[in-house]
């Protein structure tokens, strides 16, 4: 079933009222494959002292979601190709990593030494495929601080993934809510990373204001609002990027309206990227 908001219509979505309350969940555990989000979630917000209500918004980084779908790989069972070995020299990248790289891209959109920048299997461009070792456990034997072996991929399906857990909380809780997994990326023209929506559900990516007028009547002509990569980069305050250990957030106080959009919306079409 689709747990689709109680108030959800085809209205333009606004914050009215000009504030939100961004919150860490306490004591989230390290996840591990097959560990039950939901509950985690639910033990977090008991811990935290909230209550979801409908139109609250759940994000959550990316690699709690990648851990408990199993999305790890070590890079002891990769056999590089010869197209991999070639190019793990051009970027000074081991050969098994840029590998697992290929599997998950379609597209190979900039390299130079240390960077490689690929469009991966979901649409979305970024460097590494989104695959990254940081606070991923170390394999059995392995020293804390060396060298990582094992990686973590994105989400298979981050939307679906979203959406599932979405309506499990509403079958738990019977809240209507929103849920966003967010991810740590570079940007063009910009130095620094910032939390970027890679999957949402229950509330629309991509805002259209265009025809709305502004303060002095003028109809918007070229105004989209990256809603959910907003809310995503918000949270990425609270949960920080280092040891904090703050993997969930709960938003409180926008007014969340849907027209059924994903993160997917967020994804300029190549032919629309003047950048490549």
């Amino acid at each position: 079933m689709d747990a689709s908001p109680a108030n959800s219509d085809n209205k333009v979505a606004a914050n009215s009222s000009g504030q939100l309350s961004i919150t860490a969940l306490s004591n989230i555990p390290l996840v591990h494959p097959g560990d039950d989000l939901p509950d985690i979630i639910c033990n977090g917000l008991s811990d935290s002292e909230l209550a979801l209500q409908d139109g609250d918004i759940l994000v959550l980084a990316q690699k709690i979601v990648s851990k408990s779908e199993g999305r790890y790989a070590a890079l002891s069972s990769v056999t590089p190709s010869t197209k991999a070995i070639e190019l793990a020299e051009e970027v000074d990248k081991d050969s098994r990593l840029v590998e697992l790289i290929l599997s998950e891209s379609t597209d190979i959109v900039r390299i130079r030494k240390g960077v490689l920048i690929v469009e991966h299997n979901l649409g979305i461009v970024m460097a590494n495929a989104g695959i990254d070792a940081s606070n991923v456990e170390p394999l059995e034997g392995e020293a804390s601080g060396e060298v990582a072996q094992q990686v973590l991929l994105l989400p298979k399906d981050p939307d679906e993934s979203c959406n599932s857990l979405r309506n499990v909380l509403h079958e738990k809780m019977g809240v209507d809510v929103a849920v966003i997994i967010n991810d740590s990326v570079g940007r063009a023209w910009r130095n620094g990373t910032v939390g970027m929506a890679i999957g949402t559900a229950g509330i629309d990516a991509l805002l259209d204001l265009n025809g709305h007028p502004d303060l002095f009547d003028r109809p918007l002509q070229a105004t989209q609002v990256g809603l959910a990569d907003e809310l995503a980069a918000a949270a990425s305050i609270v949960m920080g990027q280092a040891d904090e250990g703050r993997p969930v957030v709960h938003i409180r106080g926008y007014a969340v309206q849907t027209a059924g959009g994903n993160a997917q919306d967020l994804i300029r079409a190549q032919e629309q990227d003047l950048f490549r």
